[in-house]
């Protein structure tokens, strides 16, 4: 029995997503978990896996097409199954049933697409803005959607096509190659600019004696190699952890600036930043301030998979779904930057390399301590530097009298 591929709601706000890669084509044997395509809202991108075991009959829709919600895109089945009846382009007439001038069963559950007027061009609103803003004219262009309707990919593949020949240059001997940002690019572009652009932010840096981290760290790695059941909990969960306990003693950091308001929860909802193929996603934790720090270690790791995977769900890249954002690139040796707040939150942490650093040891001794950089990025319009600076000071305290 043939089963439709449809393409899933992401969302309460999403109305149409971008297929941007087909794993299979037409023909393909396909099992269930199988990655068939890759698709992309306006907040991520994801991938769909098959949903059943079978030959993949049809494709609907080519890579780039705009794909409303809940949409057939495919179909999978058995080979010399019909697949027209789940054709979401195909235009039926409709037939009359001579006992009650009703259409005949056999298209009733078919959906029946209106001929637009010759006169008006089909075209996608994003379409429409993108040769608006490029000074392309589309009125002679044949679309590659439904009907011949003209999308995204349809724009941006002549304006790609007529830079093209212009994209490879030789200068003193050397070539170099351009490529269209990708929508999730895009993305992350507009809201960086937007956030230095529409807000006062400034960074205070400071460092944080971590051993009592990293023997923590130690105590539970000896825990799991020993075969102990022995929850993985890293550096930088500890560090959420301790981020946590400093945002409930300074609620002012744990809010969004609304231009006239400043909104302030009584929970702690964690943003965290997240490295995948795609782009930088920054998924929220909600309620991480109810959890302790086994559930929360747990938690933070579930959703850097699901961004991985392309499973996350979109409500959860809200900006406003977070409360106060942590971005670690420790792991990439940077000892110290200046991250960039995610409007309308009000605060971000910066998470640095751990260096050595003379200190005193007391006893006139002095020895080597490790040290981690901490990078706090605020917005001057709703936090004062003085309180910034004491809210950075309880993350230290947080850090140093860690315990576990």
């Amino acid at each position: 029995m043939a089963i439709a591929v449809i393409m899933p709601k992401q969302g309460q706000t999403v109305e149409t997503c971008i297929i941007t890669k087909w794993f299979k084509n037409n023909g393909d044997s396909v099992s269930v978990g199988d990655l068939l395509f890759s698709y992309e809202t306006d907040k991520a991108a994801f991938d769909f896996e098959s949903p059943a075991d079978g030959i993949l009959l049809d494709q609907f829709f080519v890579e780039g097409a705009e794909v409303p919600i809940l949409t057939n895109v495919a179909v999978i089945g058995e080979i010399g199954e019909a697949t027209a009846s789940f054709n979401p382009h195909r235009t039926v007439s409709v037939a009359s049933n001579p006992l009650n001038n009703q259409p005949s069963a056999e298209i009733q559950d078919l959906k029946i697409v209106q001929n637009a007027p010759d006169s008006k061009i089909r075209i996608s609103p994003k379409a429409k803005r993108i040769a608006g803003e490029s000074g392309l004219s589309y009125h002679n262009l044949h679309g590659s959607g439904p009907e011949g309707r003209i999308i995204t990919r349809d724009i941006e593949k002549i304006l790609s096509d007529a830079a093209r020949s212009a994209k490879t240059v030789q200068t003193m001997g050397v070539e170099y190659t351009e490529q269209p940002l990708s929508n999730v690019r895009k993305l992350i572009a507009k809201a960086m600019y937007s956030s230095l652009q529409n807000s006062a932010q400034l960074t205070h840096h400071m460092s944080a004696d971590v051993r009592r981290l990293l023997e923590a760290r130690q105590k539970i790695k000896n825990e799991i190699s020993a075969g102990k059941n022995q929850q993985d909990i890293t550096l930088n969960d500890m560090i959420c952890w301790c981020v946590i306990r400093a945002l409930e003693k300074f609620p002012e950091a744990n809010g969004h600036f609304l231009d006239d308001r400043i909104k302030t929860f009584h929970k702690v909802h964690l943003g965290i930043a997240v490295d995948t193929p795609r782009g930088l996603m920054v998924p929220a934790v909600k309620n991480a301030s109810d959890m302790d720090l086994e559930k929360l270690s747990k938690e933070l790791k579930v959703v850097a998979v699901d961004c991985r995977k392309g499973s996350i769900s979109p409500e959860l890249l809200q900006s406003t779904a977070a409360t106060f954002t942590i971005s670690n690139l420790g792991n990439y040796g940077v000892e110290m930057f200046t991250p960039i707040i995610n409007l309308p939150q009000t605060g971000i942490l910066g998470v640095c390399a751990i260096i050595n650093r003379p200190a005193d040891m007391g006893n006139n001794l002095f020895g080597f301590v490790p040290y981690i950089g901490l990078s706090l990025t605020y917005d001057h319009r709703a936090i004062d530097g003085g309180p910034a600076t004491l809210f950075l000071k309880e993350i230290r305290n947080q850090i140093e009298i860690f315990s576990y």
